[in-house]
């Protein structure tokens, strides 16, 4: 889901710390200029072998802005309450990209976060539409299918335990019923009142 583009003042309050062994492995990640989130770092090595590769590498950096997209969980509410029930959103402040991921999903598997993160990737502009959304969904879908292709006890999880879960298997349930194509997903972002007020088509998701 793409947020709409804000801009703000901060100011910082420097303050010093202790190095812990933890932060340390942070700052020697290749996803440290990411997140310090240890769980979110695993969801993005999740991507490596699957088609989340080309999502890997947008957040690390190979995106229209050139920078490191921000990740992080949160809680969306907080920035609106519109935003309460979201699965995440896609921000830019200025020329920097950050995905939220709702701070509800912080003890989903990582690889049902690097599915989720799959789609959020894909929005790195103000701009969004249903062919967006669409294709966002469906390589959320594929991703998630290929994650659990390749670690099979993923099946095994209670979707009633796990909201993201849920989703996902939601997502591919639609994927197969369509052949595998996004037509049946393309229906339900259609449909979704959160996205009622998007274009059929955004910058490079025209016809």
């Amino acid at each position: 889901m793409r947020g709409a583009k804000v801009f703000f003042v901060g100011i910082a309050i420097p303050f010093l710390m202790a190095a812990t062994p933890q932060a340390q492995v942070f700052q020697n990640s290749v996803y440290s200029s990411v997140t310090t989130n240890s769980l979110l770092e695993q969801a993005l090595d999740c991507m490596k072998g699957t088609s989340g590769e080309w999502s890997q590498k947008a957040i690390l950096g190979e995106n229209l802005t050139k920078k490191p997209i921000k990740v992080e969980f949160k809680n969306l509410s907080q920035i609106s309450p519109m935003y309460a029930t979201f699965d995440a959103l896609g921000w830019k402040d200025g020329d920097q990209l950050y995905i939220y991921i709702n701070n509800k999903h912080n003890n989903a598997p990582p690889e049902a976060l690097a599915s989720l993160l799959c789609h959020e990737a894909v929005h790195q502009d103000p701009f969004s539409s249903i062919e967006e959304e669409t294709y966002g969904w469906g390589y959320e879908a594929k991703a998630w299918l290929q994650m659990k292709e390749r670690k099979p006890e993923l099946n095994n999880l209670d979707p009633n335990e796990c909201a993201l879960v849920r989703r996902l298997n939601t997502l591919e349930s639609m994927f197969k019923a369509a052949n595998y194509t996004t037509s049946k997903i393309r229906e339900s972002v259609s449909t979704n009142p959160g996205y009622k007020n998007l274009p059929l088509y955004s910058p490079g998701f025209g016809k």
